[in-house]
């Protein structure tokens, strides 16, 4: 099936584009479905690092659990990561997930080892930065301020708050395809939760910060569909 452009995408929703440059844009968002125990994630995982290393993208790490069976558990596998994975699937109109899979903007899927084919994405994505909401993700005594900008929206959509470690990991896998390989993973997301539902008016949310992890705000159509805006923060420090 063939998927529509992310500006298209865009626009199909109600958000108009806005004078800002692609270049001062608000964020591309990249999100990896990964595992240890996947010989083909290694090249994806070091690429999303690289991702992670650059200005105006959120690079996110989403470990799924469905190859825990082949002998090695990864440790940072959960069965919500999956589900984020298998909602693209069905959003997308996928016959079925892999691994390494990369989502741009929660509009577009990629093997996520193949890099010409996600640079062509994520230009794309940098022409489209204008069309994007510019949410704002700020720390301050209370905690953290999510605050969102006045938009047209043809339906409420979700926003979503991803608490990620900021650190590399490094694994030494025991077993399973990876077996006697050490492995090294960024940006690993610890906890993912929906804080609210938007209408697009103004508004500012409050939620608590979290202490040595990163936060990355994520407002996203119902139903697994487009990132419309997005923040990160580092932690504290």
């Amino acid at each position: 099936m063939r998927r529509p452009s992310l500006l298209a995408a865009l626009l199909a929703i109600g958000l108009a584009p806005h004078p800002t440059g692609a270049a001062d844009g608000p964020p591309t968002v990249v999100e990896l479905f990964t595992s240890q125990g996947c010989s083909s994630c290694p090249p994806a995982d070091a690429y999303l690092g690289e991702l992670a290393g650059r200005g105006g993208v959120v690079a996110l790490s989403f470990h799924v659990a469905y190859w825990d069976r082949l002998g090695w558990k990864d440790p940072f596998a959960s069965a919500w990561a999956t589900d984020r994975q298998y909602g693209y699937g069905a959003a997308l109109g996928l016959n079925g997930v892999y691994t390494p899979q990369m989502v741009i903007d929660g509009a577009t899927d990629a093997v996520g080892s193949h890099r010409a084919a996600i640079e062509r994405v994520l230009e794309a994505s940098r022409a489209a930065a204008g069309s994007r909401l510019a949410v704002a993700l700020r720390r301050d005594a209370q905690g953290l301020a999510v605050v969102l900008p006045r938009a047209t929206l043809n339906a409420p959509v979700g926003v979503w708050l991803a608490r990620y470690d900021p650190l590399t990991r490094t694994t030494d896998v025991k077993r399973g395809e990876n077996g006697g390989r050490r492995l090294e993973n960024v940006n690993v997301v610890k906890a993912l939760e929906r804080v609210a539902t938007w209408n697009g008016a103004d508004a500012t949310l409050r939620v608590p910060a979290p202490t040595g992890d990163g936060v990355a705000v994520l407002v996203q159509r119902e139903g697994q569909g487009a990132i419309l805006g997005a923040a990160a923060l580092a932690p504290a420090g």
